[in-house]
C-alpha cells in the first residue's frame, strides 16, 4: 500500500464506464471521489464499493461548480448513448461545455491534473478511414447528435485553452465504441441493444442494412488505457484515440450474438438514424506508442462476459416483474 495516496475524482463515477475506473483506481491504491447526478449513471454499478472506506460517493451535477482538494481529476461526466444525449440536447451541451469549465476551474485551483473523456464522435461521420487524431472531422452542428458531438469538440478546445491560458495539465482521451458489464440496458448502443433482445427472444433491430462498421473496445481495456494516459510524461496531453482497430459490420455483430445467446431471434431491418456514421475505427498508433496500449480482449471473450452480465440482469427484471404481478384466484 502507498504510503500517501492519491486523492482521485471520478466526475461520471456511477456509470458505465466510471464505475469501472473507480474500481481500477482502488485496486491502484487510491481515494476516490465518485461524483454524479444519476441521469445515466446507477447506485447500483457502485454499490458494492461503499463499503470500502477509500470510496465516496456524491450526488452532484458538475454544470454547477465543485469545491473540493483532489490530486487527479478523471471527467467522464455526460451521457453517451444518443437515447440519453438527446432526450436532453441543452443538458447535454451544458454538461460538456460548462461541465468542463468547471472542471477545469476545479484543476487550476488546486493544481490538478485533469483527463477529459473525448469521444470518437468528434470525427462525426468521417471522410478518412481509420481516423487519425490530427483529423479534424466532419460533423453536422446543426444535427440532432450535434450537442454531444459540439460539446465534446468545444470541451476539447477549453481543455487545451486552459492549458495555454493558465498552465492546467491536461490529457485528452478519444473514446471509441466501448461494451462490458454496467451498459444501461435502455440505451440504444447496438451490443446492449442486440444481447438484451436476443435474451428477451425479441426481433433484433438493424439499422440500415447492417454494412456499417464499427470497431469495439472491451471496458478493462478502455480503463487500462486511460489510467495509462494520466499517468503518461507531463508534455504528452493527447488527444488520443482508445479504441479497437479491428471492424466488424453491424450485422455481423448482431449474428454473433444471436448464436452467442443460442436465441431464436429474427434480425429486423430499420431505417437508419440522422448522422449516424457508415465507418468508425480508430488510428490507435499514437496509443501504442506513447502509452505502450493496445486492447487484449477478443470479441468472443468480451462478448460472453457481457452477455452473462445481461443474462442476470433480464433474469432479475423477469423475476421482479413476477412478484409485482397480482395472484388470481
Amino acid at each position: 500500500m502507498p504510503l500517501t495516496r492519491k486523492r482521485v475524482l471520478v466526475t461520471g463515477g456511477a456509470g458505465f464506464l466510471g464505475s469501472h475506473l473507480c474500481e481500477r483506481l482502488l485496486r491502484e491504491g487510491d481515494d476516490v471521489l465518485c461524483v454524479d447526478n444519476y441521469f445515466t449513471g446507477r447506485k447500483d454499478n457502485i454499490a458494492h464499493l461503499m463499503g470500502n472506506p477509500h470510496f465516496e460517493a456524491m450526488r452532484h451535477d458538475i454544470t454547477f461548480p465543485l469545491y473540493v482538494e483532489v490530486d487527479e481529476i478523471y471527467n467522464l461526466a455526460c451521457p453517451a448513448s444518443p437515447v440519453h444525449y438527446q432526450f436532453d440536447p441543452v443538458q447535454t451541451t451544458k454538461t460538456s461545455v460548462i461541465g468542463a469549465i468547471n472542471v477545469l476551474g476545479l484543476a487550476k485551483r488546486v493544481n490538478a491534473k485533469v483527463l477529459q473523456a473525448s469521444t470518437s464522435e468528434v470525427y462525426g461521420d468521417p471522410t478518412v478511414h481509420p481516423q487519425t487524431e490530427d483529423y479534424r472531422g466532419n460533423v453536422n452542428p446543426l444535427g440532432p447528435r450535434a450537442c454531444y458531438d459540439e460539446g465534446k469538440r468545444c470541451a476539447e478546445t477549453l481543455f487545451f485553452d486552459y492549458r495555454r491560458q493558465h498552465g492546467v495539465k491536461i490529457k485528452v482521451a478519444r473514446i471509441f465504441n466501448t461494451y462490458g458489464p454496467r451498459m444501461h440496458p435502455n440505451d440504444g448502443r447496438v451490443v446492449s441493444n442486440f444481447i438484451v433482445q436476443a435474451l428477451r427472444g425479441q426481433d433484433i433491430t438493424v439499422y440500415g442494412d447492417g454494412s456499417q462498421t464499427r470497431a469495439f473496445c472491451y471496458v478493462d481495456d478502455l480503463i487500462d488505457g486511460l489510467v495509462r494516459l494520466m499517468a503518461s510524461p507531463p508534455e504528452f496531453t493527447g488527444p488520443v484515440n482508445i479504441g479497437n482497430p479491428h471492424e466488424i459490420p453491424v450485422r455481423e455483430l448482431a449474428e454473433r450474438v444471436v448464436r452467442l445467446t443460442g436465441s431464436k431471434a429474427k434480425l429486423v431491418d430499420k431505417p437508419l438514424p440522422q448522422d449516424d456514421p457508415l465507418q468508425r475505427c480508430p488510428d490507435i498508433t499514437l496509443a501504442r506508442e506513447v502509452l505502450g496500449w493496445e486492447p487484449t480482449v477478443a470479441l468472443e471473450d468480451g462478448l460472453e462476459r457481457t452477455t452473462e452480465y445481461f443474462r442476470q440482469l433480464v433474469s432479475d427484471s423477469a423475476e421482479r416483474a413476477a412478484k409485482r404481478a397480482p395472484r388470481r384466484g
